[in-house]
């Protein structure tokens, strides 16, 4: 193998091949035309080849998802988050209520609400790196929504360098639904995270991760296989007479063999001591936990797993890490970091795919002025809205989301303010008014001047 940047001097030099004289001309290429300036790139290389996930999505949700308690916990409470936050749907800047949008958001299929719809897309997102949907249309309208397997689905590239059709496959039997963006017939959506080494299929955030599942989940099995021992580490019996023969008999190999593997193998023989005897020692072969240092080792695999998933490490309990002075500003950088950015592009998504069909600049958003995570900073952004003095009251009502301020005579209706308060355009100006009485309690009498006698 030799460098790019080289070239053997001394290979053979390559013979120049003439074309026969009476040769038919060569066919042209069955290429078709591309679209895009990127088409003809991609569809060379993966033209109607199906592309199924080239990582198996079972051995993933099986080792990661099922038997390790981190990946668990980081995938179920992130998604669990996230489907729990209520969805608003907005035309324009403004909050609208579409009944049947609404409905269809509530209960996307008989079989699911809309959180459980919401959970179970988002962890496909977050363990596949993609999720797919179906769409089942009534009157040009979304009826129902359902979600695709990303194990079970293939995408088919078409000629213009997009997605063409997708494959659903149970068992033997396959469902083929063709699409065209161009057209905007897109009864299947396809969301996916970049990948950089495929232009079809989604990075999952499990893949960066897998090193580190494997030592937290290898940690956790030692550990058990440990413990059923007796917490006892692994040895050898060896074999040093000090006279006669220095090898077993093969009688004395079987009888041996047989008693440590009823006397001394399994749970229930855990602890059990050794009689030696014949010249046999026992010598220790494995590391205690304490010399493996196993809880330091747990606990940075469980940091590396919940870095590559976004979630703070105090959220799931794991001693050591100083990100964050308290859990309640882990709490908070979990939802802004992750799980909002995940269900934004969640509802990215579902706005481009179904919000259409019921109106014009209809969108999508979360709702995040209710979130019991943000309440003190909610309150704090009120106070200081209400004690600023460069504002006005439209301006502040404004800010806080509600309309200008129509006064009104019912009780309820009015808004007090502090009677010391003046107009701004008021200031340095005299008060307007009668002038004040004069005061006669001193130097009151006769108009000569004389005092009347007191009585």
């Amino acid at each position: 193998m030799w460098p790019f940047s080289r070239r053997r001097t001394d290979a053979p030099a390559a013979k120049k091949i003439e074309p026969a004289l009476h040769s038919a001309p060569a066919a042209a290429p069955p290429y078709e035309a591309k679209a895009s300036a990127v088409g003809a790139i991609i569809s060379a290389r993966v033209l109607n080849l199906p592309q199924w996930p080239r990582r198996s999505f079972e051995k993933s949700a099986t080792e990661g998802y099922q038997q390790n308690p981190v990946v668990n916990a980081c995938i179920w409470k992130t998604t669990r988050a996230a489907a729990a936050v209520p969805l608003a749907i907005m035309r324009g800047d403004k909050e609208v209520e579409i009944p049947e949008l609404r409905a269809l958001l509530n209960r996307p299929n008989p079989a699911q609400d809309g959180p459980a719809f919401v959970q179970a897309t988002l962890s496909d997102l977050m363990l596949a790196g993609e999720f797919f949907a179906e769409r089942v249309d009534l009157g040009k309208r979304p009826k129902e929504l359902y979600r695709w397997s990303p194990a079970k689905t293939a995408v088919r590239p078409g000629a213009d360098g997009f997605a063409a059709a997708y494959t659903f496959k149970v068992g033997d039997k396959e469902r083929t639904v063709e699409v065209d963006l161009s057209k905007g017939n897109v009864p299947v959506l396809h969301v996916r995270d970049y990948n950089p080494t495929d232009d079809w299929r989604g990075l999952p955030s499990i893949d960066p991760a897998a090193f580190s599942i494997d030592a937290h989940t290898g940690a956790l099995r030692w550990n058990v296989a440990l413990l059923r021992n007796g917490a006892q580490p692994s040895g050898a019996l060896v074999y040093d007479p000090k006279e006669g023969s220095d090898k077993l008999t093969d009688e004395q190999w079987e009888r041996l063999k047989a008693e440590l593997e009823e006397s001394f193998s399994g749970a229930k023989n855990a602890g059990r001591p050794l009689l030696l005897d014949g010249g046999l020692d026992w010598k220790e072969m494995g590391f205690s936990p304490k010399d493996m240092n196993f809880a330091e080792g747990l606990n940075s695999s469980a940091r590396l797993i919940a870095l590559a998933f976004g979630v703070p490490p105090l959220i799931l309990g794991i001693p050591g890490d100083n990100t964050f002075a308290n859990y309640a500003e882990a709490n908070k950088a979990w939802y802004r970091e992750t799980i909002l950015p995940l269900l934004s592009q969640w509802c990215r998504a579902m706005s481009w795919w179904i919000a259409p069909a019921f109106g014009t600049d209809i969108r999508i958003e979360p709702d995040t002025d209710d979130l019991e995570v943000f309440a003190e900073e909610r309150a704090a952004e009120w106070d200081r809205i209400e004690k600023s003095t460069i504002l006005t009251i439209d301006e502040k009502r404004e800010r806080l989301g509600y309309g200008d301020y129509k006064p009104s005579s019912a009780p309820g209706g009015q808004i007090l303010v502090s009677s010391a308060l003046i107009p701004l355009e008021a200031t340095g100006e005299t008060p307007q008014g009668d002038a004040a009485p004069e005061d006669d309690t001193e130097g009151a009498g006769d108009d000569d001047g004389t005092e009347e006698p007191a009585a």
